[in-house]
């Protein structure tokens, strides 16, 4: 009969700290097919820590691989312990519960929409503290990291970027059916990614970084979930960050927090901000893409909670993109595509 997880976690606990675990508990899942559980252990081992289980070996193989590089490079990442010999399950640092978007949840969310309300001074100076450490990560992974463990691919490639704009068209707007001139949304597709490609593409992306995945302990941010992290451009973390929908973050804040970032820049590489900004918005317009795709596929398809909801709020910061339209490529059908989209009073009774 197969072992179960919890029994193959205490075994790699025994075989990494000779001790046996006290107890655990599962922590429910979010958006992915991983399952995290809380271990209590006796001293001197950690009192707690996390085990994981995943059956993408490859994916805990990258996770595993640039974790451990990122903590020996002094970086705010969960420590990794032990991971079995199948591959499946690992034992990492327990950063404790409260991430970035819960702290918005408890201290914005509840004010968001009254008159005045302003964006709490702490969750601004823990977004520049993420964008801080966003950046030496991004900048020490041109060393450290072994991009042979990426997956599915080493680099941010045209290919990928693609991959990223089909998951648009299939699931929003195929599946929501919005109207679009295939060849003319095709060729805007190879007008962005060319223009993309121009970019210096050799910094580590860490390709979904978000609220919910930058831990707080002790008021500093910690870095989770960068399995699928991968050599790129440094604008598409900083636009997932700014531009994720779940967060709502107001427009001043999102100025004030580009403004830091291109500062960060400017004082620690000599990426000329001028350049940065130049491919900021583009790379702003694939990222939203991404994730309305995510929103249709995960919501409407797999109906996961969470992902409907987000999309009202995306489609806000489509609107304020298309007011402040300053790309230096025009993308005519992607910008038609957008302008149907803001049509459709039904997208935005997702709830």
């Amino acid at each position: 009969m197969e072992e179960s997880i919890e029994l193959r976690l205490a075994r790699l606990c025994k075989q990494c700290f000779g001790l046996e675990m006290l107890k655990l508990q599962e922590i429910p899942a979010c958006g992915s097919d991983r399952k995290y559980y809380r271990l209590f252990m006796p001293a001197p081992a950690p009192k707690t820590i996390i085990g994981a289980w995943n059956t993408d070996l490859r994916e805990n193989e990258a996770f595993v691989s640039f974790a451990q590089s990122f903590f020996s490079a002094g970086l705010a990442v969960p420590e990794i312990y032990a991971i079995a010999p199948e591959g499946d399950v690992y034992l990492q640092q327990d950063l404790g519960d409260q991430t970035l978007f819960s702290l918005l949840s408890a201290e914005w969310f509840p004010v968001k929409d009254k008159p005045a309300a302003c964006f709490p001074q702490r969750l601004t100076s823990l977004y520049k503290k993420s964008l801080s450490q966003l950046l030496d990560m991004q900048v020490a992974g041109k060393n450290c990291i072994d991009y042979s463990k990426s997956t599915p691919s080493a680099s941010f490639h045209k290919d990928a970027m693609h991959w990223d704009l089909n998951y648009f068209k299939y699931f929003f707007l195929r599946l929501l059916r919005i109207p679009f001139d295939e060849q003319a949304l095709e060729n805007d597709f190879r007008s962005l990614v060319d223009f993309l490609q121009t970019a210096p593409s050799d910094y580590f992306l860490f390709r979904d970084f978000q609220s919910a995945n930058i831990m707080i302990l002790e008021n500093e941010p910690y870095f989770i979930d960068f399995q699928g992290g991968r050599r790129g451009l440094l604008h598409y973390d900083p636009a997932s960050l700014l531009y994720d929908a779940k967060s709502y973050l107001p427009k001043n804040i999102r100025i004030e927090l580009l403004e830091y970032y291109v500062s960060l820049l400017e004082s620690k590489t000599d990426y000329p901000a001028e350049d940065f900004l130049r491919f900021f918005k583009a790379a702003v317009v694939l990222r939203l893409m991404q994730a309305l795709a995510a929103f249709g596929f995960r919501g409407v398809v797999e109906k996961k909670p969470g992902f409907r909801e987000s999309i009202p709020p995306a489609l806000d910061l489509i609107k304020e993109l298309m007011q402040d339209w300053d790309l230096p490529l025009t993308l005519p059908e992607i910008r038609d595509c957008f302008v149907r989209m803001l049509a459709m009073t039904e997208l935005r009774s997702f709830q």
